[in-house]
């Protein structure tokens, strides 16, 4: 099986956004970093944002981000929201079935195991894993040196906030 591009730059986006932890990321970055098409990714990024990983900012220090925690956002969970089917075989296609074995056969089962395990693995990785180095993609992106996500001033000692 092979993903499509779109489901690869999708990746990438989030996790470009997940390393972005100082500002909004921008369309044009993301491009030109990736050397992506913007039109490319204007339809990617409409995708994501229907499926609730990514939320757009509007305004002159606009954007997009995360729209949720990279902890939050399964690998899996983008594979099945930017893939148009998951078909090994034609046999998995139930409007052009053509095999009289098709329901009888062992190689669906087994195909069927063998997807169910795929996505088993990419459902236990989120962006957060795959972007845990995040000084290095920083460095990678030319995002600049990382900083340290803000601390919640109730996390703060009284004396201090």
């Amino acid at each position: 099986m092979r993903l499509t591009q779109q489901t690869s730059y999708s990746i990438r986006v989030l996790l470009y956004c997940a390393a972005n932890t100082t500002d909004n990321s921008r369309i044009r970055d993301i491009a030109a970093t990736y050397n992506i098409s913007e039109l490319h990714l204007f339809k990617i990024m409409h995708v994501l944002v229907e499926a609730g990983f990514v939320e757009t900012i509007r305004g002159r220090n606009g954007g997009i981000r995360l729209a949720r925690p990279a902890n939050e956002i399964s690998i899996g969970a983008v594979v099945r929201a930017t893939e148009s089917n998951f078909f090994l075989t034609d046999c998995f296609d139930t409007t052009h079935r053509d095999c009289p074995l098709v329901d009888a056969c062992g190689v669906n089962r087994i195909l069927s195991e063998a997807l169910a395990a795929f996505f088993a693995v990419l459902d236990r990785y989120t962006v957060a894993d795959v972007a845990r180095d995040r000084g290095q993609l920083r460095n990678l992106l030319d995002l600049g040196a990382d900083m340290p996500p803000p601390i919640a001033a109730e996390a703060l000692p009284a004396e201090v906030a």
